[in-house]
């Protein structure tokens, strides 16, 4: 599908998150609600909405909402492609960390605005602190890629619109408690 992440790994990730979109946001709930609000009205015509996407293809700018061109077909793609990817986030988050691996910024001067350090095990319950180690490592493991003439590792882009969906998604997992916990 030309589409990056497009693994086993990551279409199980998307696949189990249409289940749990209506776990984690059921009809009638305020949490459906409010991710009709970010994502759109889940109740448009899915058939309708995929013969659009391939027949016309993803609409001019769809970076600046989307973290992925087939999250553009429809909102139930979109949240799917979204809780996917915050999947990503935090399994390889753990993964740096488990293996102690943690980026102190780069050693030349640089114009880009955000910290470039991350330090995975400072994870909190902050979507914004989960961004803030998860992007300086996107950056060192694309520069050491792009070190070896290869392809970045993380070639997306999350804006501020697509971190506010990361961060509902991120808010409805959190909402849910844990088997066992009252």
């Amino acid at each position: 599908m030309g589409e990056p992440y497009r693994t086993v790994l990551g279409h199980l990730r998307h696949e189990i998150a249409h289940y749990y979109q209506d776990v984690l946001a059921p009809e009638g709930s305020a949490a459906r609600d409010e991710c009709r609000e970010v994502f759109g009205d889940d109740r448009d015509d899915y058939a309708a909405a995929m013969d659009r996407h391939y027949e016309q293809g993803v609409p001019p700018g769809w970076q600046r909402q989307f973290v992925s061109a087939y999250a553009t077909m429809h909102p139930w793609e979109d949240w799917a492609e979204t809780f996917a990817h915050l999947l990503h986030i935090r399994d390889t988050l753990q993964t740096a960390d488990a293996y102690g691996v943690h980026v102190s910024g780069p050693r030349v001067a640089t114009t880009d605005p955000a910290p470039l350090h991350s330090d995975p095990g400072e994870q909190s319950a902050d979507p914004g602190a989960l961004l803030a180690a998860w992007l300086p490592l996107t950056y060192a493991l694309n520069a050491i890629n792009r070190s070896m003439g290869a392809a970045d590792v993380y070639p997306f882009v999350l804006t501020p619109a697509v971190q506010a969906k990361l961060a509902f998604v991120d808010r409805c997992v959190r909402a849910i408690r844990p088997l066992g916990r009252s």
